[in-house]
């Protein structure tokens, strides 16, 4: 088996603002492996928030690079690289890669019901009441609103946001941005303006304050789980967790964990770091086995890929074979 790697930078346009910082761009990397003819593609996003740079996620490939050459296998990939964004990109390529050697689709190697399309939120940066309000209008008309959140003004962007986009659905993300007393004090009035989930409410070295709090909002647990070594600790925290591909390590773990958060009672959402339609292509297979979808990535850069998938409003349609396995 040959393999390669490249990195991408993609334009975020306009800048999309979160509780901790202003992404302009999504800096992706690309792995190929390519064997008898056939060659499979990931994508990863590697997000300094937890401690990755491009550096370190091209040395981690640079490690197993004699292993992938001898036919690495995608379980065997699990035991000896860390979950992150060099697994994530290598483990998707090997999917792609093994689909076409074997013959078969994605959907029948991971023994999944494919859906011809999943209904994805749209997200609105964090800004002020009358800047969210503004992003709410020019794109008014999806079904599901993901607001980012995480400062003393957010009750009123959420009220500036639901007076433009009427019966929309909206959930929140934090991005670990409040404490214990915000939630406290947020929560039932984000209920009653019809919010219908919090997403990562305080951070997460913080979250064992959420050990019986009893809201009027379920949550979701995204920068407090990982893989499946986190399920232990999400229990008695959240309802909810969000499988980030670049967080699992790849398309392998993040159906792994699906599979054992649901068998625990856990509702399953769906999330992205960023990147281009190549990298929400294997989160779209965990996308069908999840209440919340929230892979519009390719939605905030200037261009995405192409040929990518198909958005239309809030539908994203299945991806096929020029996009991805």
């Amino acid at each position: 088996m040959n393999f390669e790697y490249k990195i991408e930078n993609w334009v975020i346009d306009p800048p999309l603002v979160i509780s901790r910082e202003v992404m302009t761009a999504a800096e992706v990397l690309v792995v190929e492996v390519s064997m008898n003819g056939f060659k499979g593609r990931g994508e990863s996003c590697p997000t300094a928030h937890y401690g990755e740079t491009m550096d370190d996620v091209i040395a981690q490939l640079e490690q197993v690079r004699r292993l992938i050459m001898n036919d690495l296998s995608r379980e065997k990939l699990l035991d000896i690289m860390e979950a992150g964004a060099a697994r994530n990109a290598l483990d998707c390529a090997l999917w792609h890669l093994e689909a076409q050697i074997l013959g078969k689709s994605v959907w029948e190697m991971a023994n999944v019901e494919q859906k011809a399309k999943l209904i994805t939120s749209f997200t609105i940066g964090m800004g002020s009441p009358d800047e969210m309000q503004a992003k709410a209008k020019k794109n008014n008309g999806y079904q599901i609103y993901k607001l980012k959140l995480g400062g003393n003004e957010d009750v009123a962007r959420v009220r500036a946001v639901r007076n433009v986009v009427g019966d929309a659905r909206i959930f929140v993300d934090i991005n670990e941005g409040w404490n214990m007393d915000q939630l406290i004090t947020y929560a039932p009035q984000l209920a009653d303006l019809g919010v219908e989930m919090i997403e990562q409410p305080l951070p997460a070295h913080q979250d064992d304050a959420l050990i019986g709090y009893l809201g009027p909002l379920p949550l979701a647990a995204d920068e407090s789980c990982h893989t499946r070594k986190s399920l232990a600790h999400i229990q008695g925290r959240y309802q909810v967790i969000n499988i980030k591909l670049d967080k699992t390590g790849g398309l392998t773990e993040g159906l792994h964990l699906a599979r054992e958060a649901r068998a625990m009672g856990l509702e399953l959402m769906v999330g992205c770091m960023g990147g281009t339609s190549l990298a929400m292509a294997p989160a779209y297979v965990i996308g069908t086995l999840c209440k919340v979808v929230d892979l519009d990535a390719p939605l905030i850069l200037k261009e995405d890929r192409n040929p990518g998938l198909r958005y239309y409003g809030s539908e994203i349609y299945c991806f096929d074979s020029t996009v991805w396995a």
